[in-house]
């Protein structure tokens, strides 16, 4: 077990991204997802205080978890698509940079472009399970966040 930091980010009119990064403030993300939902879906979903997204795989000829390119994705049991792994592209980059002095918390940033951009930052432990498995669970030690959320990532063998 390790802990990490992960940021759950997306512009209000735009769909959700899921990264994880060494440290806040690390240039290159070790996994960067873009979720099925939009941003004002998860957002409601997260409201109710506690969210579980899974997300499943049958690829299994990636030897690293995630280098998996596409997922299927549910949000509290209920499948809601897929996850697309891929690569920053500068207006990611862009907000992660706007969120560098974050550490955790949530809010909403607004850019000139008039698009709010709303996040969800923090500690997560990193759980690995086997070569097929590995989770990662929001760490919330002052209550700071009111938040339950964890995030589980399943490779199931073909």
């Amino acid at each position: 077990m390790s802990n990490i930091t992960g940021t759950i980010f997306g512009y209000r009119k735009g769909k959700v991204s899921f990264c994880i990064q060494s440290k806040s403030n690390s240039s290159e993300p070790i996994l960067l997802l873009e979720l099925a939902v939009p941003t004002t879906i998860l957002a409601k979903e997260m409201r109710g205080g506690t969210l579980r997204i899974v997300l499943e795989s049958s690829c299994s000829y990636n030897k690293n978890l995630f280098s998996t390119p596409l997922w299927t994705m549910y949000c509290n049991g209920r499948k809601v698509g897929y996850a697309v792994n891929r690569r920053p592209l500068n207006s990611d980059m862009e907000a992660l940079r706007l969120m560098r002095s974050v550490s955790v918390g949530t809010g909403v940033i607004n850019n000139e472009q008039d698009n709010e951009l709303m996040y969800l930052r923090a500690s997560f432990q990193r759980v690995r399970g086997t070569s097929n498995s590995e989770s990662f669970h929001l760490i919330d030690p002052e209550g700071c966040i009111g938040q339950e959320l964890s995030i589980f990532f399943f490779r199931s063998p073909t």
